[in-house]
């Protein structure tokens, strides 16, 4: 088994390492797709606010760049032991962002909720940092405490709490989704790592009432569970945003109206660049298109998935827990935004990775698959070196073979060795 200390020498010496072609393939397609996407949809939106019909463009491709260099020097410079030893400290700050919301003059207050810091050019959410940090942390837990998580209960209580803490104040802000997220994503984490599942059920079951509580304790989060439930009761008050939803995937049928047709998306459909561009992408391509999007979402989260299964297999559990938790973050994500809009879950505010149109979204989005590239990056180095190492075992069993087959073809005087004596006089 590969682990931490054979991974210096394999770096020095052994094979250079290879990002994952299906990993990159998946992510080009989203990106790529997603700047379409967000052109089509956000055209109507800028111009009706005056600001330039390509605003929303430019914006998403500058936070898309500054996000994607940022995941390039991640994914070709910084190694994960580096991420593990500053885990803690990164949990701490993000803390200290996630209450600097609550600071007048720095915490901005959008839609009634406190979720962004101002920086002046831009705002940022620091709840995207902190699904982050905390796969990053729970991760490096995961390595230092693996014993103590498969067998005991209390071995993983402590990554939970430091979940909860975080949902917690989440849960302040409001973000229930983001919340809700954090935590699944952390539960998923601890049961891939060989944490039992009793355990984790006994954590889970006191959160229960709570959460069916925070959901029932506000008129807002109590007017979305029953506008989801039936939107056509209220199509013009709590269920405006499904029923516009809902028209634009109906028009879509199989093949959609074309790209740029929307009609949902001029004034009707809230959020159609953001929340909803789901509906949008139903909308102008169609079934064929929403396909394409689920797909390109299921290579991702699939191979992340199968990377982190091999990294633990090739003993390197740091970058297989990260893969298991970044695919994790991406994919319930992606689930719970399609999920919105196709009207199978209530609305969460929560946007389509790398599709959606979005500031400190898109960034941290890169900046997570950067480190998801860096984490396949060291598994496929971790498998070359073991295939190395076997194939150099095996020429030396071949080569101890073929020289005692030699040997014992050789004649007995050959063979023999004579030693000569001191003193002996040979003629």
């Amino acid at each position: 088994m590969l682990g931490f200390g054979s991974s210096q020498a394999v770096r020095k010496l052994g094979p250079k390492g290879r990002h994952d072609p299906w990993l990159l393939l998946a992510i080009t397609g989203l990106v790529t797709f997603g700047i379409v996407m967000v052109a089509s949809s956000s055209i109507a939106v800028a111009d009706g606010q005056h600001i330039g019909e390509f605003y929303y463009l430019k914006r998403h491709l500058i936070f898309l760049a500054a996000g994607g260099a940022m995941a390039v020097w991640i994914a070709l410079r910084v190694e994960l032991d580096k991420l593990e030893k500053y885990s803690g400290w990164l949990m701490l700050g993000t803390f200290a962002l996630l209450l600097l919301v609550f600071i007048p003059h720095i915490g901005m207050r959008i839609n009634g909720a406190r979720r962004w810091i101002n920086l002046g050019f831009s705002g940022f959410q620091p709840v995207e940092l902190a699904k982050l940090t905390v796969v990053v942390y729970v991760a490096s837990y995961l390595v230092r405490h693996r014993d103590a998580v498969e067998t005991k209960f209390l071995g993983a209580v402590k990554p939970v709490v430091v979940a909860g803490f975080t949902a917690v104040l989440l849960l302040a802000q409001p973000d229930f989704g983001s919340a809700a997220l954090i935590g699944v994503v952390t539960i998923g984490m601890l049961w891939l790592a060989g944490a039992r599942m009793r355990n984790l059920v006994i954590m889970g079951l006191p959160l229960m009432p709570l959460g069916a509580w925070l959901a029932l304790s506000t008129d807002y989060r109590v007017k979305r569970l029953t506008s989801f439930l039936d939107p056509w009761k209220d199509p013009f008050d709590n269920g405006f945003q499904l029923t516009q939803a809902l028209i634009a995937v109906g028009r879509g049928k199989w093949f959609g109206v074309g790209l740029g047709g929307s009609v949902q998306k001029l004034f009707y459909l809230p959020e159609a660049h953001t929340d909803f561009i789901l509906a949008v992408i139903a909308e102008e391509l169609g079934f064929v298109g929403v396909l394409f999007v689920l797909a390109m979402f299921a290579l991702l989260v699939g191979r992340g998935l199968q990377l982190g299964l091999r990294g633990v297999e090739v003993g390197q559990h740091r970058a297989g827990y990260v893969a298991f938790g970044i695919s994790l973050m991406i994919g319930l994500q992606a689930l719970v935004s399609v999920g919105v809009n196709l009207g199978v879950l209530p609305t969460k505010g929560l946007t389509l990775p790398l599709i959606s149109s979005g500031g400190s979204s898109t960034l941290m989005t890169c900046v997570m698959l950067g480190v998801l590239v860096r984490a396949g990056y060291e598994i496929h180095r971790a498998e070359d070196a073991r295939r190395m190492a076997t194939r150099r075992s095996a020429n030396s069993e071949v080569h101890a073979k073929e020289s005692d087959r030699a040997s014992a073809e050789l004649p007995l005087a050959a063979r023999t060795r004579i030693e000569p004596r001191f003193g002996e006089v040979h003629a």
